[in-house]
């Protein structure tokens, strides 16, 4: 095993020591599930790297699903928005107080990525036919 010297923050080093002593294991292997937890969430991320400010968050069905990072905004609100309402981006960008930037990676992820978001849109549609 590799050793590492690690500075933390005295507030930081102070919480995670009330998590460990709560766990019931030292702050050491606490820290070394931690990293290990975040190395293993980051392995697994389906986010494209084309796209850095949008990341996968798992929707209420448990799926995966395109927001804008820091938002909670889904990619396929923005290209409904774009597509179906035919609004600008400008538009778009001050309906749901985002950047236009933002707006433009959600629609080129979009491009990207067609067959998930049009899935995703249709599954939505079929669901809010069958209770309209």
């Amino acid at each position: 095993m590799a050793r590492y010297p690690l500075n933390l923050p005295a507030q930081l080093k102070e919480e995670a020591e009330k998590w460990a002593a709560n766990q019931g294991v030292s702050l050491n292997q606490f820290i070394m599930w931690a990293v290990a937890e975040k190395v293993g969430s980051l392995s697994q991320s389906l986010d494209d790297l084309a796209f850095p400010h949008l990341t996968y968050r798992r929707g209420a069905a448990g799926q995966p699903v395109p927001v804008l990072r820091g938002t909670g905004i889904r990619v396929q609100t923005v290209v409904v928005a774009a597509q179906r309402w035919e609004l600008t981006p400008a538009h778009i960008a001050a309906e749901y107080g985002l950047t236009e930037a933002q707006v433009n990676e959600a629609l080129a992820f979009y491009e990207a990525h067609r067959a998930e978001i049009e899935a995703a849109i249709a599954a939505e549609q079929a669901i809010e036919e069958t209770y309209v």
